[in-house]
């Protein structure tokens, strides 16, 4: 597909001379970037889209600047932040888009009321959305031979960067590979960060019509697109309003994320709210539970726990030696892997008492999230009756109505994260119910993000068959996967198999139509023996496998493995997926997508392998045959 891409753009630049990026008079192109790969033009295009869709612009005016830092200051150019500092256009009239500056003295400098005054010899980078009816025809085709994301219904964007010469004339050029690398990971930041901001009613004279907003500073970890990651799958983006907001960089070794120098209680860690509510603790070595102030842990990965000395010497010898570097490795990501944007408590050590602080506890769906219904067979819980209920009394605006999204596009629609299909469906952030559509969601990621050949099954509105893997908990929430026929946006059909011993008898050869795009068919069984009597699919699935658990995964490696088909496992820690691939490699399989965060992961957190170990269910995934 690279290479397609590449022979494309080149014939088209050959022909026109343009190409995506290009401005009706900027002469700016994307095509013209040293380096750049086709397939980061494809998530540069995405990633505006997203940002988009969040409509900024509803609450923001030139005057909000905000301050940004991506990384370390050694990660970029000249040890030096590109574009630390931004301003969004058009909110109350005239082109929608974003302003980047080299500092937040040049951004005062150029910010009027309404639009931006031209300064000799200061240089920003611009992000404009293009309406379609403006651009060149060679654009509009070019944009739609390589499938580029639309922004809304009709805009693209446009990428460069504008300087004024002291004859009050406009210069553009093309922004350099590292400048759009920035600029990725502001889109991405941003749409996750700005409607965070509270306004701030005692600021400001009374009768202005800008918004004021309180102060603010939050950190987010932005995923890089694989053709532009290097050697960190993730980014730590701090965004803050207004800019200058003091940072403190961390010399130690466990990670380089901007912190702020003081937070309030309300944004303490995700770590700190946790270990607050959870006191006990198991030995690593003779399970014993221990209080946590009395508990010793491994001084070099900080991950295990121990009741005495002595146990922390014998399991050095007996296991802890070959994991410690591995453990080390998942513990410095903590908090790079933290999700802050949900403001429910996060902890599952009691679940119990957890679900009973939200009033559903032992309620429709969530009943399969603690122990109290366990005598009850998967797929067997008592239904009362409608999605209320099914949400366990959740207030009306608190879960996903299953209804269709109200939109004119006829493509799926693209998600990278919580807080974009929280926003889709107007849900706060207050709602717990990304703990169970983490499930669905994940899958209908895969679908569409990761699986290149599924993806384009369903744009030619065809229907996708999946093998589903090991279904337990997943089998009592069947009304959740009626939202992934929602998200096709009325393209393609989707028809999941799922195999697996928990599917009870009765329940096994039967077919439930979710949705009018989406069906599942039960079947109960190893996959290895039930394979050959199934329909042939282009996508295996496999969520919170296990794989070094069970003894039953060889045989189903093995089918995997002789049908050639892709295949994607997740499991809840970085720690448990690398022991995953290292089972895959040894049944034969070529890891062709790398561990990764999902960004679909559930908010909700557990400990394991080790105390101290964060781990997440659907927390990170791999691929193969991909």
């Amino acid at each position: 597909m690279d290479v397609h891409l590449k022979n494309l753009f080149s014939r088209f630049e050959e022909q026109f001379g343009s190409g995506p990026g290009l401005g009706p008079g900027s002469g700016a192109c994307l095509m013209k970037v040293d380096g750049i790969a086709p397939p980061f033009i494809k998530s540069l295009y995405k990633s505006a889209a997203a940002l988009y869709r969040t409509d900024p612009w509803r609450r923001l005016r030139p005057g909000h600047l905000f301050g940004v830092r991506i990384g370390k200051d050694s990660d970029w150019y000249g040890r030096k932040q590109p574009f630390p500092c931004i301003q969004f256009i058009g909110g109350d009239g005239g082109d929608l888009g974003f302003h980047m500056f080299r500092s937040e003295i040049d951004a005062k400098k150029m910010t009027g009321s309404r639009e931006t005054i031209r300064v000799p010899n200061v240089e920003l980078l611009r992000v404009t959305y293009e309406v379609e009816s403006m651009m060149f025809p060679s654009n509009k085709r070019m944009i739609k031979s390589v499938s580029l994301e639309v922004s809304g219904e009709n805009r693209f964007p446009v990428f460069d960067v504008a300087r004024c010469t002291e004859s009050d004339e406009i210069q553009f050029r093309n922004a350099t590979l590292e400048e759009l690398r920035f600029v990725y990971a502001v889109m991405r930041a941003i749409s996750l960060v700005h409607p965070l901001l509270q306004q701030d009613f005692d600021t400001g004279p009374k009768w202005s019509r800008l918004i004021y907003f309180q102060p603010f500073i939050e950190t987010v970890d932005v995923q890089w697109p694989a053709e532009m990651a290097r050697g960190n799958d993730l980014v730590a983006v701090t965004v803050s309003h207004p800019p200058g907001q003091g940072y403190e960089e961390k010399h130690s070794s466990r990670g380089s994320t901007p912190r702020k120098h003081s937070e309030s209680r309300t944004e303490e860690t995700f770590s700190e709210e946790v270990n607050s509510i959870i006191s006990l603790r198991r030995c690593s070595m003779c399970e014993k539970e221990i209080e946590q102030e009395q508990s010793l842990c491994c001084g070099r990965c900080l991950a295990a726990i121990y009741c005495t000395s002595l146990c922390r010497q014998q399991h050095w010898k007996v296991a802890h030696e070959d994991t410690c570097g591995l453990y080390k490795a998942m513990m410095e990501r903590e908090e790079e892997l933290a999700m802050k944007i949900f403001t429910f408590d996060c902890s599952v050590e009691q679940p119990c008492k957890w679900l009973e602080s939200l009033g559903i506890h032992r309620k429709g769906v969530w009943r399969r999230k603690c122990r109290c219904y366990s005598h009850c067979p998967y797929g067997l819980l008592p239904v009362k009756g409608g999605l209320w209920d099914s949400w366990g009394s959740l207030d009306d605006g608190e879960y996903p109505h299953d209804s269709p999204f109200n939109n004119n596009l006829s493509s799926p629609i693209l998600l990278s994260g919580w807080f974009e299909y929280y926003n889709l469906r107007s849900l706060p952030l207050s709602s717990p119910v990304a703990d169970i559509l983490s499930h669905p969601l994940t899958l209908y990621y895969i679908l569409t993000a990761l699986s290149v050949s599924s993806k384009n099954l369903l744009l030619k509105g065809k229907e996708v068959i999946l093998h589903y893997l090991g279904p337990e908990g997943e089998l009592d929430w069947m009304p959740t996967f009626a939202e992934i026929g929602h998200l096709l946006n009325g393209v393609g059909n989707i028809q999941i198999v799922m195999v697996g011993p928990g599917v009870p008898t009765n329940l096994s050869g039967t077919t439930s139509g979710i949705s009018s795009r989406v069906r599942v068919n039960l079947i109960q069984g190893v996959y290895q023996e039930e394979a050959t009597y199934l329909p042939t699919p282009h996508l295996i699935v496999a969520l919170n496998c296990g794989l070094e658990t069970y003894s039953s995964w060889g045989g189903a490696l093995d089918m995997i493995k002789s049908l050639g088909i892709p295949a994607f496992f997740t499991d809840q820690s970085e720690i448990s997926c690398s022991n995953a691939k290292q089972v895959l490699r040894a049944a034969g399989l070529y890891i062709s997508y790398p561990i990764t965060p999902n960004p679909f992961r559930s908010p909700v957190r557990n400990y394991g392998p080790c105390n101290n170990l964060p781990s997440y269910s659907n927390g990170f995934m791999l691929g193969v045959n991909t």
